[in-house]
This record gives C-alpha cells, structure tokens and sequence, in this order.
C-alpha cells in the first residue's frame, strides 16, 4: 500500500466509518470486519478534476461515430440507428482529423438521412452538424454560430450559441428519471476505473440548469464524491445551489480542433485566429464578484489568446485589492481549465497570481504528437510547446488532472500513460508524479487536500486495490481496481 504521507508503505489500513483511522505494518489490529486482499496494492483514489457525467454516458451508449474514418462512415452509423425509428438523435465524438478526407458532410447529406433531427457533435463539442429538421424544430437558426455559405443556406455545420442552443434542446428532452439514470452511470464508471471523485462540469447553456439542479440533488448517493462547478455568471443563483464554485467549464474561447480557441497567430490551414466569447469588461464584473461573494471561479481557456486574457483581466482584479486582500486571493486557488497553449510569460503570470491549472493528459496522446491534429491546426513550432505540464509544476502553480470526458475517456490509467509518453521529453512525468497529479495535486484544486489525496489517518477512507501494481507495471493502461473504496463505501468489486 502507498500512502503518499509521512508512512510512505502499509501492510494493512483501519477504517474508522469513512475515514483512515491508522495505517500500519504487522499484525493488524482487531476491528469489526476484516476484508483480506493478498497479493494486492493499494493507492489513493484518483481524483479527475474535468468531468461531464451526463454527456459521458450518453456518448458511451449513443452512435459511435468516434470510430468513423469518413463522412460517408460516420452517416452510415447514423442511418443504421435510424432504422429503430428514434425521435431525435444527439452523437458525440466525431474527429474529422483522423477521416481520410477531412471535409464535413454537406447539409444535403445530412438531409437525406430524413426527417427525424440529427445533431453530431464533434469530439471536443465545440462543433456539431445538423441536419435541416434539428435546425428548424430547435429554431436554432436565429442564434449565432450557424455556418452559411455564399448565398446565405445554412450548410449544417454550427457553432458557438446556435451549437450549445441545439444541444440544450436536446438534454431539456430527457426526464429527470434519465438524467439520473446518465449521472449514476458515469460515477459508476468512474468508480470502475479507480476513482473516487470527480469535479463536475455543469454546462446549462448546452445542458440546461435542470442537469445540475438534478445531480445536486441526488450526488451524495453516487458512488463517488462530486464536486461541482456550474458554467454560469448568475453568482445568487449559483450560491442559492448551496455551491462555493463557480465557472468551470464557462468558455472564454473554444478548441484547437474546431478552430475556435482564441490564438495570437492564425491556425495554419486559414487566416482565422478564432475568438474570444467574453468581453473584458463582463469577464472582469463577473470576476471581481465571484472573488467577493467568497467563490472559488474557474474558466475553461485553451489558446493563447484566451489564457492572455484571463490573466490579464485576473490582473486587473488582483490589483484593486489590499495586501490582505491578496492573500485571500491566492488562497483561493482560481482555476483555468485546460490552458493548452501558455507562453512562458503568461505561465510566470499565472503562477504569480496563485491560479490553480486543471490540466487533461490524454489529450496529449490523442493529437500532440508529430502529425497529430494539434500540428495540423497550428505548425510544429506551435503545438511542440502545448501542454508543457513539467513547466507549470516546476514554475509553482497548482497543477491537478482530468479527462474532460468524453472528450477523453475517464480512465486515470490512461491518463498516466499520456504523462509518460508526451510528445515532449522534458515534459513527461514519472509514474510517480503522475500519480500524484491525479492524487494531491487534483485534490487542492478543489480545496480538498485535507481530506483526499493520501492515506494518513483522519483522511477520507478514498482508495483502490489492483492485482498488479499501478506504481511498476510497465504500461498501466487498461489496469483495472478489483476493489474501489469511496468514503468507506465498497462502491465497486467486479
């Protein structure tokens, strides 16, 4: 057993109800039950610091157009499904990056698939296609966001509000019963995989607040402990939810693989440098007032342009307090999400300002490397520095880890992996770290680092047991817990 405390090892852990009453080597002490694993070890749970749960069942039971390989592939998925006469159909996960031909399919492809609505959204959903009868049965057309060509006709492919307007539409369909259902999946799954807490991601513009109002109600029976973050500005209606965080996954800019993450200097394959969602002046009210009313806040920015201005206008509100004030400040461990594409100044800035950094691993693995989609989109000299996870330990921010499924799977196993395996040498992590990052580190971006994160008496009883050890086994993926253990609770044992 690693205990990533003072007592480095154990040979066996007293629980006490839902928390670490000792650890020791020996004999074990008597207690009331006993559950003997020889032969096994034992690691903190895993903590993933980005997660949408509904979406993460919905795209794990829906079409799997991750794996199409062409437009033509993708639209057969979907008129397979349609042969069971679905009243809508909502997909996730396309990349047109790893297609053959990476063009998107026509509106009139889309069409002749008929008229039930179909949305597809891409995998880093920040893009979707509908065909005709999504965009007119969701009056999505009046929003923003929906591509036109020449003549003014929609061509299916959506964007910004029109994007989170028609899948909005979508989730507002589902009954509180189903909604319930997706959540209870997800942390299923998460338990599965060794982990034992999760920081929800709450999207009301793409999901309604219903999904939240919905989990807020029913988390304390999941298997895994939820943090939760709503990506919404109304700071009374977030602290009314009886919430001390805020923001998440608000979107100061959009992705790499849509084009749609604000950069300094264009995307290589068009002009465009995409886009800022928030003007300075919104962002800094909503901060200033968030930091005020006592809430931890966090955006999701992945370009530069993006991270550019959320330190700036963090700046803005940093320097309008007093040196007590400032204190306060750093202790509250603002977070960014994702922050992909730093420059070394703006990882100094960050740091300087005691910004916490929500980091995914595994989207390293699947486009930082040569070739990969990241260099399609922005040049070698470019997407070499994405993700400079070392860098921004070693410059001292608080760094924790998470998959952002489904945009990546929730799998911590494959998340270490992507640590060990980055596309830049100096940037790779040793398992121990890695671990670590998904452990400790993950644990203070959500203020919990006295009660997760380690095995040491008084903490939360969070942990996983594996037949092979996570710590050495060569290449961890696809290592499964057979026993996960979250506030005391045996939430899974296959």
């Amino acid at each position: 057993m690693y205990t990533f405390s003072h007592r480095a090892v154990g040979e066996w852990l007293l629980l006490d109800d839902r928390h670490v009453e000792r650890v020791g080597t020996g004999e074990p002490p008597e207690s009331d039950r006993v559950v003997e694993l020889p032969g096994t070890t034992i690691i903190p749970g895993f903590i993933d610091t980005h997660v949408h749960l509904t979406g993460t069942t919905l795209s794990g039971i829906g079409i799997p157009i991750e794996r199409a390989r062409s437009a033509q592939e993708m639209l057969g998925f979907v008129a397979e499904e349609l042969t069971h006469q679905p009243s809508r159909i909502l997909a996730h996960g396309f990349d047109e990056t790893h297609w053959t031909d990476p063009a998107l399919p026509p509106l009139a492809d889309l069409d002749e698939l008929g008229d039930t609505p179909v949305i597809l959204v891409r995998a880093d959903s920040h893009i979707a296609l509908a065909n005709s009868a999504a965009l007119h049965q969701s009056d999505a057309l009046g929003e923003d966001g929906v591509e036109r060509d020449p003549a003014g006709h929609p061509t299916g492919v959506v964007r910004r509000e029109a994007n989170q307007h028609l899948q909005r539409w979508f989730h507002e369909t589902l009954n509180e019963h189903e909604i319930r259902e997706l959540q209870l999946q997800a942390a299923a799954t998460a338990a599965s995989r060794g982990v034992t807490c999760v920081h929800e991601m709450a999207i009301p513009e793409s999901r309604g607040r219903r999904d939240v109002e919905i989990l807020l109600r029913h988390r304390h029976q999941l298997p895994v402990d939820v943090v939760v973050y709503v990506a919404d500005t109304d700071i009374p209606y977030v602290m009314d939810l009886g919430l001390e965080t805020i923001g998440g996954d608000l979107s100061l800019d959009g992705s790499i693989g849509a084009r749609t993450a604000s950069v300094t200097e264009p995307y290589v394959t068009e002009g465009a440098s995409g886009m800022l969602y928030r003007e300075d002046d919104e962002l800094a009210q909503f901060f200033h007032n968030a930091h005020l009313a006592g809430l931890q806040a966090a955006v999701h920015a992945i370009g530069d342009g993006a991270i550019e201005q959320a330190l700036t206008v963090w700046e803005r509100v940093y320097r309008a307090l007093d040196s007590r004030q400032r204190r306060h400040f750093r202790a509250r461990r603002h977070r960014i999400e994702h922050f992909e594409l730093p420059t070394a100044g703006q990882i100094e800035r960050a740091a300087a300002l005691g910004l916490a950094i929500s980091v995914q691993p595994a989207f390293d693995a699947e486009w930082g490397h040569p070739g990969g989609m990241y260099e399609q989109r922005l040049g070698e000299r470019r997407a070499r520095g994405m993700n400079p996870f070392v860098t921004l330990m070693a410059r001292g921010l608080e760094v924790g880890a998470g998959s952002d499924s489904p945009i990546t799977p929730l799998d911590p196993m494959y998340g270490l992996w992507a640590l060990e395996t980055h596309h830049d040498p100096s940037q790779r992590l040793s398992r121990e770290d890695g671990v670590r990052l998904y452990t400790q580190g993950s644990a203070r971006l959500a203020h919990l680092e006295e009660k997760k994160g380690q095995l040491t008496p008084g903490m939360q009883a969070d942990f996983a047991a594996y037949e092979h050890d996570p710590m050495t086994i060569d290449d961890p993926r696809g290592l499964r817990p057979i026993l996960t253990v979250s506030m005391g609770r045996e939430v899974y044992a296959p």
